[in-house]
């Protein structure tokens, strides 16, 4: 029961600070949810499923007879890339997610201070506390925005350095045996 009622309180702060943000922010959070998704995709392949690719990609290549003609090494350029590009999968994807949220919150910060000067032309400028909503729907996106690019900036940051240097272990191990 106090768990249900903690979940409750939960989700009223949260639908109460998705309110204040306005509708952009809704968008902001779909996009940040999918980015993660991504993110969270590409952790489980490279610490779990990565592995066993390469494993098998390795004895592909070790079990060929012969290693050291043209054909073979072709056999072998065409495991690196495939490697690489599983490493790469969604990546950009990722990356275009990552730049599209602080684009997305200077579209809430224009749209909040539409609201601004909509209240002004309303009201005059005296009206302080009418502004206030307009103002907190133009900084909310903005900071929701530039939160999610960070988070995702640094993540894509390690995951492009890590396929990098997993592609580039790869073609250590796939190296021509004599």
């Amino acid at each position: 029961m106090i768990l249900l009622t903690e979940f409750n309180d939960a989700a009223s702060a949260i639908t109460e600070f998705m309110d204040t943000g306005g509708q952009v922010l809704i968008v902001i959070a779909a996009v940040i949810f999918i980015m993660w998704l991504l993110i969270f995709e590409r952790f489980v392949f490279v610490f779990y499923s990565y592995r066993s690719v390469k494993k098998h990609m390795v004895s592909v290549w070790q079990g060929r007879n012969e290693q050291t003609s043209w054909y073979s090494q072709q056999i072998r350029k065409a495991l690196i890339s495939r490697g690489t590009t599983k490493l790469n999968r969604n990546l950009v994807l990722i990356q275009s997610l990552v730049v599209l949220c602080p684009l997305l919150g200077l579209l809430g910060t224009v749209t909040g201070m539409i609201e601004v000067f909509d209240v002004m032309a309303i009201s005059g400028s005296g009206n302080a506390r009418s502004m206030a909503s307009g103002v907190s729907r133009a900084t909310i996106p903005t900071m929701a925005g530039m939160v999610g690019s960070l988070s995702g900036v640094f993540t894509v940051t390690w995951l492009r350095r890590n396929a990098k240097k997993e592609a580039e272990l790869l073609a250590d191990n796939l190296a021509v045996s004599h």
